[in-house]
């Protein structure tokens, strides 16, 4: 069995960062590690208070992963502070770490602030160099291009400027346009790819941005090319959507579902 490692906070109602990485990396056949970037007191209507670990237990996570059961891929998540950043971005070429999945996840979806802003730096020197691929929401790719993403045609713009001033490939996901929730590739070798779906009426959609990219890993590690791993975690993700569960007891739009929801996650 393949082996994914999840860097990313850990959600305390189970639904968004490390908890849904690992519920999707099972899914997907692999078996999942974490190393945690911080703990979290959050639910289904958000994040009440966060406890950052601190750069030398990071670390000590990371090399005790590593020296016992190396990961044929890795999944960043939340990682709010510089320090924490150059930690994980040392141990991974320490270690020449393999398929790297960077999710940068920097507002929550409640609107939480979940990086720092002189992070937002070391994010893009120290982590996107080691990335295969980059999966920002338009929140996120508007953030990192310095642009107004109002628009397909904007978010394609935003896509390939990003691709070309990192090297990195980009999948741009497309689910704060209403019509759809369509997703774009820019591979840093050449070629764009559409990956098309329709917009899934359901509430319980929270921390979709966690298990996208927690599939993609997982497909990668696999030996699926790019292509192939985004496709097949867009084919998974969709899966999850129409059929996860309502957990909710009263807690209104955002209920929570078994494989999906949280606050910790960027769509």
């Amino acid at each position: 069995m393949k082996k994914v490692l999840t860097i990313a906070g850990s959600d305390s109602s189970g639904g968004a960062g490390i908890q849904a990485d690992l519920k999707t990396m099972l899914a997907n056949g692999v078996y999942g590690m974490s190393a945690i970037t911080a703990l979290t007191a959050q639910n289904t209507t958000g994040v009440r208070m966060v406890q950052e670990a601190t750069p030398g237990f990071l670390a000590a996570e990371l090399d005790a992963i590593f020296e016992d059961i190396r990961p044929d891929a890795v999944k960043i998540g939340m990682v709010s502070s510089a320090d924490l950043i150059r930690v994980i971005a040392g141990k991974l070429r320490a270690y020449r770490a393999e398929h790297i999945v960077l999710d940068p996840v920097m507002v929550a979806t409640s609107g939480a602030s979940l990086l720092a802003a002189s992070a937002s730096q070391a994010l893009l020197t120290e982590l996107f160099p080691l990335a295969e691929v980059v999966t920002p929401n338009i929140p996120e790719l508007a953030a990192l291009t310095d642009m107004t993403i109002d628009s397909r045609d904007a978010m394609v713009q935003a896509a390939r400027k990003l691709c070309q001033t990192s090297g990195v490939s980009v999948l741009a996901k497309g689910g704060h346009f209403g019509e759809d929730a369509s997703d774009l590739l820019v591979m840093a070798s050449g070629g764009e790819e559409w990956f098309a779906a329709s917009r899934i009426d359901n509430p319980n959609t929270h921390g979709t941005g966690c298990t996208l990219s927690s599939a993609i890993a997982s497909n990668l590690a696999k030996g699926y090319d790019l292509k192939t791993s985004v496709g097949r975690a867009k084919s998974y993700l969709t899966g999850a959507l129409l059929t996860g569960l309502d957990l909710g007891a009263g807690s209104g739009p955002l209920s929570h579902g078994w494989n999906l929801q949280g606050d910790f996650c960027s769509d």
